[in-house]
């Protein structure tokens, strides 16, 4: 047997070494297989996009991305050209022979990677021959009116025709690494490694089916893992087949990966495998190179939802904005997985408690879930018509105003106040109070609900009795549509919305990862999550005292709803209590927890797996070190030092708690100080570049 490479850390281009150089490491090929490649269908799009980046100055010219075709994404997201890679050209002429089309480009995201889009439609002849086969290899059948599995069926038999292509160029060496992200293109890793192709494999589950299914249904599903019976419950649910396939992919990988320890839990009993590698979610950070001014743009964008507050609330508008915040929770509409009905609770609560304390501070809610609307409500329309028709008036009358007033400091005259509005000035503003007059409630959703009786979130806030009375200090608004600038009613697009909030409130109950806290993080927005999300349980690893950090847990696994649901409340009154100074300092600390949360620290698990997967496909080529996935380990945050010991101040425990722990926790403060000391917490990434003649890294050393 030939002397084993041994796996080293070292880069050149990107690319790992060897101790002998019989296999050019050029010739190294890495491709990631996904459904969601410059198709924007769920959080793993977000995954594959902002990772791209890293992985490309990683892997050069030598890293691909497999999606399927659709026309609009390749017109508006695509460069088309010529593949460059002469094996890559040659694979892709052979299935264009064959009648499949195959488009090629460069994505035009961040890095700017190569991307092979298959077309489906011009392989759907294929489909029924292609579920024969692959009933022989796997035993799976696929009924015909699923679509989406059926797509499945095509899209993985392309990718897996397209890899054996490719492979049969290089002699059977292994030159290829394929990544397969989710069930959709699990079908391709299970067809290759049928055909024994000479390809290493990977395949990342982001959330089981199963999983996400039994959560939906209101089941009690973490203390129950050991005990389901996996096939009657996927067979009830009419997704046995999909499971199967899921369950297959993971099986025939040679490197298994989740995107959390909590999803990890889960696959083990789901999947019935346990983890090669976690791999935590990422974001590409961007720093602003002007200190706080992330807070600037707080501020600017507060003052837009401000406006739009104005007219939402007009002829209500008995509160001061001043002291208003703005809470929010935004995501797929999955009532119970996303925590929506344990955050209503909890704001019933909240209410309650502001009302009992005469608290001065008022909160308004918006949940951001897309539902099924007939466009805009006409009340919420006219509240914004309104609005603008108010200011319209004002600006007039201030205009007038000013010139009489300018005119007598010309003449050395103090103008008479009481004369420098004239009768025709008073009429229009007394017209325009009166037409601000409502005889109904401000609407709590901005749009017209299909199907309003059986919606679930308003149900809930008809049984809780949050309808935008002028005694309620909660405000609820439901906008069931995702965020755009061009919106006639709230012209912001998604980010602008919510560094313009307060608080981002993600009680999940099923959340694999969570990508919404921590897109709030990066933009120095505290947050709520839970210790069943991948994201609050990484922050609950890396971070002494998270909630210091605006980093609110609920502990949704240990506890029971009930108690779950006070400590929720708890947290959303004491964030209510904090002054704007308070809010301010958090705001700092949450924002410097985004290194965290960045691709080029994070990176280094993917790595990881790549390197795993060459190793275990191709032992007598390639080895590495026997060692556990890489630690972060220079990434454990303490309580930051202005912070009083004890460990009640991060959340009160009571509704009054002590003025002068606040007074005291400002004087200790030192933003640059606090600052300082967390960036010593990150040690620097490992290098990407060529390291010095003479020193490989081995395996494990790369860690920080």
């Amino acid at each position: 047997m030939p002397l084993a490479r041994s796996l080293s850390m070292t880069s050149l281009n990107g690319l790992p070494q060897w101790e002998d150089e019989e296999l050019p490491v050029e010739d190294l090929l890495l491709f990631e297989v996904s459904w969601e490649v410059t198709n924007k269908v769920g959080g793993i799009y977000t995954v594959i996009q902002t990772k791209a980046k890293i992985t490309a100055d990683e892997w050069g010219e030598n890293y691909f991305l497999l999606g399927p075709y659709f026309e609009h994404n390749l017109k508006t997201q695509v460069e088309v050209c010529e593949p460059p890679n002469p094996a890559v050209k040659k694979a892709m002429d052979t299935m264009k022979s064959q009648g499949c089309q195959v488009f090629f480009g460069r994505w035009l995201i961040e890095g700017s990677p190569y991307v092979l889009l298959f077309d489906i439609g011009s392989a759907a002849c294929n489909l029924d021959k292609w579920k024969g086969e692959f009933w022989e290899v796997s035993n799976i059948g696929i009924p015909f009116h699923d679509r989406e599995a059926n797509d499945a069926v095509i899209f993985g038999s392309l990718t897996a025709c397209f890899l054996k292509e490719l492979s049969s160029q290089f002699d059977n060496k292994p030159n290829i690494i394929a990544h397969f992200h989710e069930w959709q293109a699990g079908v391709g890793l299970i067809l290759s490694r049928s055909q024994k192709l000479p390809v290493a494999t990977i395949f990342t589950t982001h959330a089981t089916l199963l999983g996400r299914y039994l959560c939906a249904a209101s089941i009690d599903f973490y203390n129950n893992l050991d005990q389901f019976d996996i096939d009657k419950e996927a067979g009830e649910r009419q997704i046995y087949h999909r499971y199967c396939m899921e369950r297959a992919s993971v099986h025939c990988a040679h490197v298994f990966t989740t995107v959390s320890e909590i999803t990890a839990i889960e696959a083990e009993h789901m999947l019935k495998r346990n983890p090669d590698v976690v791999t935590p979610n990422g974001l590409n950070i961007k720093k602003f190179s002007a200190m706080h001014e992330f807070q600037n743009l707080h501020s600017m964008y507060k003052a837009r939802i401000q406006e739009f507050i104005r007219g939402h609330f007009y002829g209500h508008l008995d509160f001061s904005l001043e002291n208003t915040l703005f809470f929010f929770i935004a995501g797929r509409y999955e009532f119970s997985n996303k925590g929506a009905d344990m955050f209503l609770e909890a704001l019933s609560r909240l209410n309650f408690l502001l009302r009992v304390h005469k608290a001065d501070v008022t909160v308004v809610v918006f949940f951001i879930m897309p539902a099924k609307t007939n466009n805009f409500n006409v009340e919420t329309l006219k509240g914004q018509a309104v609005r603008k028709q108010l200011w319209d008036t004002a600006q007039s009358v201030k205009e007038k105003f000013g010139k009489k007033l300018y005119n007598a400091l010309l003449k050395g005259e103090i103008p008479d106040l009481n004369k420098i509005l004239d009768r025709d000035d008073i009429t229009i503003m007394k017209r325009a109070i009166f037409s601000t007059q409502r005889h109904c409630l401000p609407p709590v959703t901005t749009h017209n609900m299909i199907d309003d009786g059986n919606d679930p979130i308003l149900n809930t806030i008809r049984r809780i009795g949050l309808f935008n009375n002028r005694t309620d200090r909660v405000k609820v608004i439901l906008h069931p549509e995702f965020l755009s600038s061009t919106s006639p009613l709230l012209p912001l697009d998604y980010e602008e919305f919510v560094r313009g909030c307060h608080l981002g409130v993600f009680p999940s109950y099923y959340e694999p990862w969570g990508y919404t806290p921590a897109e709030c993080t990066v933009m120095g927005i505290p947050s709520v999550t839970t210790n069943l999300s991948g994201f609050g349980c990484f922050m609950q690893e890396h971070v002494a005292d998270p909630a210091a950090y605006g980093i609110y847990i609920v502990d949704r696994r240990f506890r029971s709803p009930e108690e779950s649901c006070n400590q929720l409340t708890q947290f959303l009154y004491g964030f209510c209590q904090q002054s704007r100074r308070q809010r301010i300092i958090q705001r700092n600390r949450t924002e410097r927890l985004s290194d965290l949360l960045d691709w080029r620290y994070l990176g280094r698990y993917y790595m990881h797996a790549r390197h795993l997967a060459l190793s275990r496909t191709f032992p007598d080529k390639f080895e590495m070190e026997p060692s556990a996935p890489p630690k972060t380990e220079g990434f454990r945050y303490p309580r930051p030092s202005s912070v009083p010991p004890s460990p009640s101040v991060s959340q009160h425990s009571s509704p009054h708690h002590s003025e002068g722990e606040d007074e005291n926790e400002d004087e200790r403060y030192d933003e640059d100080e606090e600052a300082e000391r967390d960036r010593q917490n990150i040690k620097s990434p490992f290098s990407l570049g060529v390291l010095p003649e003479g020193k490989k890294k081995q395996h494990g050393e790369y860690r920080n």
